[in-house]
């Protein structure tokens, strides 16, 4: 093997490794709504799967919060119900929001205090074993949107 040969094998060795590092799923958007007193906060985001392979988010946890569960709000029959989710899958190249009256991340017993303003850190568990670090901000409880 010639040096320049065993040059391009390590350049195609390195760029496949980069590529193996760069994430699978990317979120934009994130914020929460804070009700008063302990009551639990609805977080939302807009995640997107730049992979070509189906990717789910298994778990969420936050340093501000005792727990983080995933859960999905529907509307059956007249009747509004909320339900814990084992997982969300993202399709290859799509996206997925997680929005008000769908999927959203419930963050239970607050560490200390969050009110309106505040950057909350979430991170969400990914069936490939990656982890994916969200920041939310803090909005007031009669939100809709990340900038109303």
């Amino acid at each position: 093997m010639t040096f320049r040969s065993l040059a391009i094998a390590l350049l195609l060795v390195a760029g496949v490794a980069h590529a193996a590092d760069a994430p699978s799923v990317k979120a934009n958007g994130g914020w929460l709504r804070v009700l008063p007193g302990n009551l639990p906060a609805g977080g939302y985001v807009s995640f997107e799967n730049v992979s070509d392979r189906t990717v789910s988010i298994v778990g969420a946890s936050s340093p501000d919060y005792a727990s983080a569960m995933i859960h999905r709000s529907s509307t059956d029959g007249g009747m509004g119900r909320m339900e814990m989710v084992d997982s969300v899958p993202l399709p290859p190249k799509g996206k997925v929001a997680f929005s008000p009256g769908g999927y959203h991340v419930m963050l239970m017993d607050s560490k200390h205090p969050v009110k309106p303003g505040d950057r909350i850190m979430v991170t969400f568990e990914l069936s490939d074993g990656e982890n994916l670090p969200v920041t939310f901000l803090a909005r007031p409880a009669n939100a809709t949107g990340p900038t109303d």
